[in-house]
């Protein structure tokens, strides 16, 4: 019996934080499913170019997706936002956020079917926990950089409904994801408009990311700004595209003016912008 209760100890993955957290909409009191970290719990796989982190599945724990875990999501109304915002939401949006209950529910639901955030997340959980942050941002006002913040979310709802694709093949979470690399580059690209324009700064932020194994400061959303663009933005015609991609040339060649490689800037992460500005050049000089 002492040894069945090591073995399961050993296998888990995550625990409830000691910490309590109270729901700004709703009141209710809960606590959040936490990542253990060590053991041999996460093999760090390769660096994509959406500066994505993939983990190689572990021979004892499995597969371990560190983004399911990330935001705070209220069990009873579901409201969400990253963790350092849960309680400064602004007392005028309260009722708002709370007359919202019902339909981000439903529309949730909608997309991702059979959730229960009073369990431990699975896969599905962590996807929709990043859909209800994009619609919760729309409850917070400027000092909290909602726009690079719902960004940040879109993406890693995208990456999360591809493992949910390679799970359930044939369910349209491909198209989805699309959706919302396309929702991630507008949003982005009007984070750093809006910022550039004095109409939101992005100090609310306090990781880029975009993934949660590194921070890649501004310069790395810079480079999510051109990717977003070059890969996902407007092509309904050659005039848009070509606008487009000028757009993202100018956004990377900054990276380019802000010294050599550091901590932040890692040369591999140089390597990955100059490419991406090569490739951005390349089609322009094609298209002339």
């Amino acid at each position: 019996m002492g040894k069945k209760v090591e073995e399961e100890k050993e296998l888990k993955i995550t625990f409830q934080s000691k910490k309590e957290y109270e729901c700004p909409v709703c009141s209710t009191v809960f606590r959040k499913e936490e990542l253990l970290s060590g053991g041999g719990r996460l093999i760090a796989g390769q660096l994509t170019e959406e500066l994505h982190r993939l983990y190689e599945p572990s021979a004892k724990y499995g597969e371990i997706y560190p983004l399911v875990y990330q935001v705070i999501v209220c069990p009873n109304c579901w409201f969400s936002s990253m963790e350092t915002d849960f309680t400064l939401l602004p007392k005028e949006n309260i009722k708002t956020a709370r007359d919202d209950i019902n339909n981000r529910k439903k529309e949730t639901t909608l997309i991702f079917p059979s959730l229960n955030y009073q369990e431990n997340r699975t896969l599905m959980e962590g996807a929709a926990s990043h859909y209800l942050v994009l619609r919760c941002y729309d409850f917070f006002g400027k000092p909290a950089s909602p726009t690079i913040k719902q960004g940040l979310a879109s993406i890693r709802c995208a990456w999360l409904l591809d493992e949910l694709d390679k799970k359930f093949p044939q369910q349209h979470y491909d198209w989805l994801g699309t959706l919302f690399r396309k929702k991630a580059q507008y949003l982005y690209n009007e984070a750093l408009s809006r910022e550039q324009s004095g109409r939101e700064t992005l100090s609310g932020l306090k990781a880029f990311g975009p993934d949660t194994d590194k921070n890649y400061s501004y310069e790395g959303m810079l480079y999510m700004c051109a990717y977003l663009r070059y890969k996902f933005g407007p092509a309904n015609s050659p005039e848009e595209r070509k606008t487009s991609l000028e757009e993202a040339r100018r956004t990377i060649a900054k990276l380019f003016g802000m010294g050599k490689s550091s901590k932040d800037k890692p040369g591999a992460f140089l390597e990955q912008a100059r490419k991406l500005y090569d490739t951005i050049n390349k089609e322009l000089s094609e298209n002339e």
